[in-house]
């Protein structure tokens, strides 16, 4: 009996063995993380104003507007030429591209459409992910850059797989991995994440290092503003006008059109 006591009174004493995460709660540290998912929800609209540097030394400013429920207008400018992607938030989508072999407003193809929602969703995959129809399963956790990682496997309502990788420590989202369409091709695709600061209580990247690994294909977004909550009308989302004949030539690498800095 003696012996029975000691054994349990030793037990008491050891080291416990930390529980193992789940995917929901690392979700949730993630967007606590950011700042909770209540102020998430709260913002209206987002506005996000700064320079993009794409390879070989091409460079630019971008802006890109946000507003519920799903609507986005993003104009990257470069060398006095513009680039404006255009979605309503419901169905319909254009683009203006001077460096396309067809420079006058496109609407946007069926497999542009089919992922808008993603790129227009300013909460990012996370919040509410069952009812956006995405799967969220715990893939591991290794070391990024010898930082303790926990990688997420993102499955959207598509089929489409993304892998987040979360900082072990503070939950900041580090980087996502996947494929994206550029050029009429598939290439596999990753973000990086760093610089973040604090606007308004929610936490935010203000550099986006990203392209298509074993590829020339790379840009560097780096915000200088981010607005909370802006006025922005409604026009903005709807299809945009003709392009100036008169703008200036292309230059002689175009650069790959990028989308939204992407929340988590």
């Amino acid at each position: 009996m003696k012996t029975r006591i000691l054994s349990v009174t030793l037990l008491l004493f050891l080291p416990l063995t930390p529980a193992a995460q789940t995917a929901d709660e690392i979700v949730k540290k993630a967007l606590d993380a950011r700042g909770g998912v209540d102020k998430l929800k709260a913002v209206q609209t987002e506005r996000v104003t700064g320079r993009i540097t794409f390879s070989r030394d091409v460079e630019g400013t971008f802006v890109v507007e946000l507003k519920r429920p799903l609507k986005m207008h993003v104009e990257i400018s470069i060398e006095g030429q513009r680039i404006v992607r255009v979605y309503d938030g419901k169905s319909s989508g254009w683009m203006i591209n001077p460096f396309a072999e067809t420079k006058d407003v496109q609407p946007l193809s069926s497999e542009d459409l089919k992922n808008i929602s993603d790129e227009s969703d300013f909460d990012g995959p996370l919040v509410d992910y069952k009812a956006k129809g995405n799967q969220i399963e715990l893939a591991g956790k290794e070391n990024l850059d010898d930082k303790p990682v926990y990688r997420l496997k993102v499955t959207n309502k598509n089929g489409d797989i993304r892998f987040y990788f979360f900082d072990a420590t503070s939950f900041l989202l580090l980087k996502w991995e996947g494929t994206r369409k550029t050029g009429g091709q598939e290439l596999p695709w990753e973000s990086f994440f760093s610089d973040f600061h604090e606007v308004q209580g929610l936490k935010y990247p203000f550099r986006i290092d990203q392209g298509s690994p074993g590829t020339d294909i790379k840009q560097t977004l780096t915000a200088e503003k981010f607005e909370i909550d802006p006025q922005i009308d409604d026009s903005r989302f709807t299809k945009p006008s003709q392009p100036d004949a008169s703008a200036a030539p292309a230059p002689t690498v175009p650069p790959a059109p990028a989308g939204p800095p992407p929340s988590n």
